[in-house]
């Protein structure tokens, strides 16, 4: 930004022509926003998952060979899977952005005032332009960059530097100097105004500005999320199983058409291969069910249960505060190894509050309902504070001011403003001076400020009747003074002067101690409590600040980041700049505090984090977080914080609460465990179906499932498995378990186990059942097979019903936190009754005849099979101390 020189028209303002004019040159005070993809380009993107991209394969196969068997079941079910998964998933998403761009056009309605032609008006934001004389006062919020003309100003610039201190701002004469956060001429867009009055000329708008440019470096593209990558894995293994599944499949069917089938016969098997028209059809036979195969044990429900898992957890995360604008970020948040967080407004709640008063006699009282039964003191206390204060009583509590004199005023509000008194003179801080100063009418004067100016002039204190008295505690005053400041607690002394204001030249002797205020923004009450979960749950919190190391460190205590003086724990800017990336990463796993923080150390400390393998995630509410926010895993944005902030972020964390950000960590961790249960579902029905479709032709029996039933039992497996495992509830002890790595595979050891072990032993239950002549004679198969059949459709269902209350928890009560997915037991209880209601009602469209009492509860007997010998597989995992880490 080029240096330059107020104009010299700032007292009138612009006209509408001058206006128009610096519109049409500097361009407009609106940010640039990325260009948002379209419904149906976000739709189209939807197809770049990686289990998607294995259904489409599958789907193209099945067209090909659409027309030869006519299948249009198979393959509509396919599609509609795909675009349920697609679909769903865009819709969430891309409604979340819409909720998002809400807050952004809310934002950009704020009005601000201007002098224009001499008089005062009100502009929406993004209509001030270069050259317009911004009015500004206590609360109101800078619109763009500029220099000061006119009064004086204290300004919060946290959300631009992450500084808490407030800086104060004043007219320069001549050139503007250099824009800098430092300079203290300039105002930059994004800064509140916490005191004073004054006037400001607009120098650069829109992207032009700090905030601005803070805002283009969002563009860049951010790494593949956790979820995404382990998918991709997923993807990978299950096409590879797939297709090497398909070609067994379709060898043995050549191999019993060729030889099993001639018996070896070598005569018989050349006067087959004479008839190259047979062979043909050998061929089409077997490549039709190898392709039946990859169909089947293609997983074509996982997309759609993952979008309906993330959907619907989105919802709940929206009651415990947590918007989500991406869906991924909520899994991704189970996967953290790193959180980086801020301090103000975070772990702290983001206001000074006063903590402590210590009275003269050395009592000390934690709340002003304690120190209000020492009547007389208490007068005193309340009119130091409520004189000697630049903010002022309103409706909504201290107004204006400094934060200091908010906090001092909301300490001694008055029950009520009768009996005021007129101050006669003033004296207003100043830092220079290190004190405040008021005269009031009655003659009295009250003095307030830093220790080493004032408590070495107190000879006497005020005691709890209000009376005077000799201080003799002064040493005692004076080491507690020093252990506050150590605990970051900025200290200050109220007293009395027989001196009028302004007399003595700020020089003070003979002053009479009301008592030593402590001031300090107060770590949140749920904060401690939330980073030791997130430290049970394996997550390294390092806490970011722009407080000096002392106060950072003494924050980091209470909140329980520091539990020893570690050496490396603690690092200041400086110091982090003066390690090479390399030394960054080894130093990384011991890092808990970094002060004095710059908004590069935090996207390097980022940067550094996911070169080691970690899942990083950064939590901010200003542009100077922004960059870190859109490069994290997974960016917290806190919903006071700035726009750009909550832009570059995954998820806006309303309640600016850490303990939101703990919630947000174990859903993530809930989902992915929801997803593994329905994984271990479906892949166990789809072992079982895949089984008995390729093993019935061999034991006489072509079309042991029908098409229709396929279309059933897919249903099952699909949409239905996925809206029941969705409501998994969140257990407070996954919170317990180490953090998954960014590349661990989908399916693990113990998983594959259970697929492998209930899928074997269900392939075997049934083929047991259509071959064991014990079984058919139960189901009268002197009056046809139909009764058989039917049973054995209804076996293959119940089986698959059970199992998933096997899937859905590792404990051997398999109605562990049941309660808390009462959708599940509805779910499968409904599945249960269609299935009921097909068995006597389906008829020859599902090849079903209405069972028995008896024959239908000898189904449910034999169906039941699952549940003990699942767990005898747990107990014996058990007994080898295998855990099961779904």
């Amino acid at each position: 930004m080029t240096s330059m020189a107020p104009s010299l028209y700032y007292r009138r303002g612009l006209n509408p022509i001058q206006v128009e004019q610096a519109r049409q040159r500097h361009g407009s005070n609106a940010l640039t926003q990325g260009e948002r993809s379209g419904f149906f380009k976000q739709f189209l993107a939807s197809f770049g998952d990686p289990i998607i991209k294995v259904l489409l394969c599958a789907l193209a196969i099945n067209i090909v060979f659409l027309f030869r068997d006519f299948d249009w079941f198979e393959t509509v079910g396919i599609a509609v899977a795909i675009f349920l998964a697609t679909f769903v998933s865009t819709l969430s998403e891309y409604g979340s952005e819409s909720a998002f761009i809400k807050l952004q056009q809310d934002a950009a309605s704020i009005q601000c005032r201007v002098r224009r032609a001499g008089m005062a008006a009100s502009v929406p934001i993004d209509e001030v332009v270069v050259g317009d004389v911004v009015l500004l006062q206590a609360g109101e919020r800078v619109p763009a960059d500029g220099v000061m003309v006119e009064g004086s100003l204290h300004l919060d610039q946290s959300a631009l530097n992450g500084e808490s201190a407030e800086v104060e701002k004043k007219p320069a004469a001549g050139e503007a100097g250099k824009a800098d956060l430092a300079a203290p001429n300039w105002l930059f867009r994004g800064s509140v105004v916490c005191s004073g009055e004054g006037a400001m000329e607009v120098l650069a708008v829109g992207d032009k500005t700090f905030y601005g440019g803070m805002a283009r470096e969002m563009q860049e593209e951010t790494r593949e999320s956790p979820l995404r990558l382990r998918l991709g894995g997923l993807a990978k293994i299950l096409s590879r199983l797939g297709y090497c599944a398909a070609a067994l499949v379709a060898v043995a069917d050549l191999f019993n058409a060729f030889f099993l089938s001639n018996h070896f016969d070598p005569a018989a098997i050349s006067a087959l291969f004479a008839q190259p028209s047979l062979v043909l059809e050998h061929i089409l036979h077997a490549v039709t069910l190898a392709i039946t195969v990859v169909v089947v044990a293609v997983p074509e429900g996982l997309p759609m249960m993952i979008t309906v898992v993330l959907s619907s957890n989105m919802r709940r995360m929206l009651k415990d505060h947590v918007l989500v604008r991406k869906l991924v970020g909520i899994e991704t948040s189970g996967s953290l190894n790193i959180l980086f967080t801020d301090k103000t407004g975070t772990l702290t709640r983001g206001r000074l509050e006063v903590t402590h008063f210590l009275a003269g006699d050395g009592r000390e009282y934690k709340t002003a309902a304690t120190l209000r039964s020492q009547k007389g003191l208490w007068r005193q206390v309340e009119d130091c504070c409520r004189y000697n204060n630049q903010a002022v009583i309103s409706p909504q509590g201290p107004l204006g001011g400094n934060a200091t004199d908010r906090a001092l005023l909301a300490f001694a509000l008055p029950q009520s403003t009768k009996g005021e008194v007129q101050v006669a003179r003033r004296v207003p801080f100043d830092s220079a001076n290190k004190y405040a100063a008021v005269t009031l009418e009655d003659g009295r004067t009250f003095v307030k400020g830093a220790p080493e100016k004032l408590l070495e002039s107190c000879t006497k204190y005020v005691d709890g009747e209000g009376r005077a008295r000799p201080l003799d505690s002064l040493k005692l005053l004076k080491l507690r003074w020093k252990e506050l400041t150590a605990q970051a607690v900025r200290v200050l002394v109220l007293c009395q002067s027989a001196v009028p204001v302004g007399e003595g030249g700020g020089r003070f002797s003979d002053l009479t101690l009301i008592g030593l205020v402590g001031i300090r923004d107060e770590v949140r009450p749920q904060a401690k409590q939330a980073v030791r979960q997130a430290q049970a749950a394996g997550v390294q919190v390092v806490m970011i600040t722009g407080d000096n190391r002392d106060t950072a460190a003494a924050i980091a205590r209470d909140v329980g980041l520091l539990r020893e003086a570690a050496p490396g724990a603690i690092l200041e800017s400086g110091e982090l700049a003066a390690m090479s990336d390399s030394q960054l990463k080894d130093a990384l796993p011991g890092i808990r505090v970094v002060a004095r923080a710059l908004p590069q150390d935090k996207s390097r400390l980022v940067k550094a984090a996911q070169e080691l393998g970690l899942v990083a995630g950064m939590t901010g509410d200003g542009i100077n977080d922004a960059p870190a926010l859109k490069k994290a895993d997974v960016g917290f944005a806190m919903g006071s914080g700035t726009e750009v902030a909550k832009e570059a972020g995954d998820i806006v964390i309303l309640d600016d609460n850490f303990q939101s950000i703990t919630r947000a960590i174990l859903y993530g961790r809930t989902i992915f465990k929801s997803i593994r249960k329905f994984i271990v579902f479906q892949l166990t029905m789809n072992l079982c179906a895949v089984g008995v479709s390729v093993i019935g032709p061999f034991i006489g029996i072509d079309t042991p499932v029908t098409v229709m039933q396929m279309l059933w039992i897919n249903i099952i497996m699909d949409t239905l498995a996925g809206l029941a495992f969705a409501g998994e509830p969140p257990l407070e002890e996954y919170m317990e378990e180490s953090p998954k790595r960014r590349d661990e595979p989908v399916l693990t050891r113990s998983m594959v186990h259970q697929i492998v072990c209930m899928g074997v032993f269900t392939v075997g239950l049934c083929v047991a059942f259509l071959k064991v002549d014990l079984f058919k004679h139960l189901f009268r198969i002197e009056l046809g097979e139909q009764y058989f059949m039917t049973a054995f459709f209804a076996l293959f269902i119940f089986t698959g019903i059970l199992n998933s209350f096997n899937a859905r928890t590792p404990r051997v009560n398999l109605f562990a936190n049941l309660g808390g997915n009462r959708a599940f037991v509805f779910i499968m209880a409904a599945v249960a009754g269609v299935q009921l209601l097909l068995i006597y009602f389906g008829g020859s469209l599902f090849r079903v005849a209405g069972l028995t009492l008896r024959e239908l509860v000898t189904v449910l007997l034999i169906s039941t099979l699952v549940l003990p010998v699942d767990l005898l597989r747990k107990a014996a995992l058990r007994r080898k101390g295998i855990t099961p880490d779904i």
